[in-house]
């Protein structure tokens, strides 16, 4: 069960026929006259994007992009794990696992590979119950699990001393590989911190103006934007029906979370079409499912390495809760431009923090 087999992404012509033509026969939903995104996803948005992925959107060249990278699936507790294994010519290079988010896919981290590949080996995985991986097959994929899975992955690659990645989800998992394999992980960098206040008042002392704009995002995101991650980890099978069913289903749920102006919409129909060829809408909801009923979560502060970069289109983390949670955040960098898929809006900046970042080290 430790083989690790060769991989190519490879999705037959007749699943492609079959999307178009479940696109063609959506029964859309009503719209109030002059709502917009008042309600949630615009009608006549989601129609030229499902008539763009229909008509023009070419996932031939998403796959061959894919399959331009060393890919690999291996069985790791029971589920499998597909990864992009991209190695340096370098031989001083760090290895570097890279933890993809929802809704994301390993195509976050894509364009940021060739800015990376001089310094680092990497290994890119699809979370389990993610994309190529496939959907997981039992209870209690949770965080904690994942990267127990994740530390298995690179000692069977031959990593002794490796760095870590995250980016949304992977902002979570990350810090828990540091967690499992202390002995290995030579630091953790993520590009949010999800660390809230506690609802002490003393937390609130002297937090300053931009403390409290950063909270005003999160509680803007908290009232407008959370429905998905309530709905997941209270019963990701009912959304799971419609999603597995429709692509225009599929579609809206990850658009409110991946949309124009943030990123292209080749790079949204790309992760969506992922997801839909693979039917794993529903299994990767349970992450969310199975991390709010976890029962073994550490609340113990880290005491790893940690670096945190910040761009202004993102989560705003606060350094006194982050420093609160991880007690040896040893870097902390702040940008001018991308968002919340850095790795594909800004991966020169992106590519340098882990750089200046691992140096430390």
């Amino acid at each position: 069960m430790t083989e690790i087999r060769d991989f190519r992404v490879a999705v037959d012509a007749a699943d492609v026929d079959e999307l178009k033509l479940r696109l063609a026969r959506t029964r859309w939903t009503d719209q109030v006259p002059g709502a917009g995104d008042l309600y949630g996803d615009d009608v006549a948005k989601v129609q030229e994007l499902a008539r763009y992925w229909a008509e023009e959107f070419d996932w031939g060249a998403v796959q061959e992009r894919l399959n331009s990278f060393p890919q690999f699936v291996t069985e790791v507790d029971g589920a499998n794990v597909h990864f992009l294994h991209v190695r340096s010519e370098n031989p001083d290079a760090v290895p570097l696992l890279m933890v993809h988010g929802w809704p994301g896919t390993v195509l976050e981290f894509v364009d940021v590979i060739e800015h990376l590949r001089e310094d680092f080996h990497l290994v890119v995985p699809s979370t389990p119950g993610v994309g190529f991986s496939g959907p997981t097959t039992e209870r209690g994929w949770h965080s904690g699990r994942i990267a127990r899975a994740y530390a298995e992955l690179m000692s069977r690659l031959g990593y002794e001393r490796y760095g870590v990645h995250g980016n949304d989800a992977g902002s979570i998992i990350g810090p828990e590989v540091g967690r499992v394999d202390p002995e290995h992980v030579v630091g953790v960098h993520v590009t949010q911190i999800f660390s809230f206040p506690s609802g002490d008042p003393a937390e609130m002392e002297g937090l300053t103006e931009d403390d409290f704009r950063r909270l005003g995002v999160l509680q803007n995101f908290w009232e407008t934007m959370s429905g998905y991650a309530k709905l997941q980890q209270a019963r990701p099978q009912n959304v799971a029906f419609g999603l597995a069913d429709s692509p225009v289903g599929q579609l809206a749920w990850i658009l409110q979370l991946m949309g124009e102006p943030a990123v292209s919409r080749d790079f949204l129909l790309a992760n969506v079409s992922v997801y839909w060829f693979t039917n794993t809408a529903g299994s990767s909801a349970r992450l969310y499912f199975e991390d709010a009923h976890r029962e073994d979560a550490s609340s113990e502060p880290t005491t790893f390495p940690m670096g945190v970069a910040i761009f202004p289109d993102d989560f705003q983390t606060i350094r006194r809760f982050a420093e609160r949670d991880h007690h040896n955040l040893v870097h902390w960098s702040e940008f001018e431009r991308g968002g919340h898929y850095s790795g594909h809006e800004a991966p020169d900046l992106l590519a340098n923090d882990l750089k200046v970042f691992f140096a430390k080290l």
